[in-house]
């Protein structure tokens, strides 16, 4: 008799249905654009078990329908999505994700690991690991290596760097917002001001570090895009890569991160409303004030 694979959770297909309508609508992709589950599986960081029951239940809602080939297609694109969908769930396995994460810094894994060694430590399938492992290194802070085994990439690991790493932001991302191909991208925009303010509603209360981490990186980045300039975005998108862990690392300050989120959503108004100038000011002094509350409630690390 051949084993019982088990099925996708409820939550873990709706939380992907959600996943895929927001590419759908953020690519685009239009009608009879075809869906590869091997793609979304790699892209969504899961395997393609729970892609498909996320595609089926937009079939069931109309979102996609089947391809005369095998698997689907775009069939509409959602008008819109509930403020807050992508905050419904936390993603799989996430204790063990943020455990990973904080063995890591606090120097409890060797720079080199094997996924043997990862299984037993954390009592892991193969499955549940590879799961993991391809988030971690979409994430940027692992890679394999040629052959077998893993390998942690550096991030921050001292207050110091993480200090460094605002200061230059607070040069950075003011400075985007005066290049001369800035340009607004207002669907991108509110799409950001959608998450922001689902976390003012009261999000922000109960979502995971990494959750509302991806939310406010999400922001800053799209404002670097909208700057024309690849290497301001390259820029922000490193930085936040090497700073991830710390981020994860720090208590969270529910009030202040609602305070910040409410911040977000007058400097997304100001950009919508055209005030670059004032949404540069306002963007500085963010970052200043988030520097100063971060460095205080950053934990001793490898480097203190």
């Amino acid at each position: 008799m051949s084993p019982t694979r088990a099925r996708p959770s409820p939550a873990l297909g709706e939380q992907l249905a959600v996943r895929i309508e927001q590419l759908i609508l953020e690519t685009p992709l239009e009608p009879g654009t075809p869906l590869v589950e091997r793609t979304l599986a790699s892209r969504l960081m899961v395997s393609r078990s729970p892609v498909r029951a996320a595609l089926q239940l937009l079939s069931e809602r109309g979102t996609v329908g089947p391809r005369p080939q095998g698997g689907y297609v775009v069939r509409r694109r959602p008008k819109h999505l509930p403020f807050g969908a992508s905050f419904e769930h936390e993603p799989p396995d996430e204790a063990i994700y943020l455990k990973i994460g904080e063995d890591r810094l606090a120097g409890r894994l060797p720079e080199r690991v094997s996924e043997n060694d990862l299984m037993r430590r954390y009592g892991l399938t193969k499955a549940r690991l590879g799961n993991l492992l391809r988030r971690i290194a979409n994430e940027g802070w692992i890679e394999r290596l040629p052959g077998h085994g893993w390998q942690f990439l550096p991030v921050l690991t001292s207050g110091d760097t993480y200090d460094q790493a605002y200061r230059f932001r607070i040069l950075l991302e003011p400075a985007a917002l005066g290049e001369p191909g800035f340009t607004v991208n207002e669907t991108a925009l509110r799409k950001c001001l959608a998450e922001q303010q689902a976390l003012i509603d009261g999000a922000v209360r109960w979502v995971s570090p990494a959750q509302l981490f991806d939310a406010n990186t999400r922001l800053h980045e799209t404002i670097a895009a909208c700057s024309g300039n690849v290497f301001f975005l390259e820029s922000l998108k490193r930085i936040n890569r090497l700073r991830r862990l710390m981020e994860y690392r720090t208590a969270v300050d529910r009030e202040a991160a609602a305070r910040r989120c409410s911040e977000h959503k007058t400097l997304i108004e100001l950009l919508l409303a055209g005030k670059r100038k004032a949404a540069a000011d306002f963007i500085r002094l963010h970052l200043r004030d988030a520097a100063r509350e971060k460095a205080m409630g950053l934990p001793p690390t490898l480097d203190d």
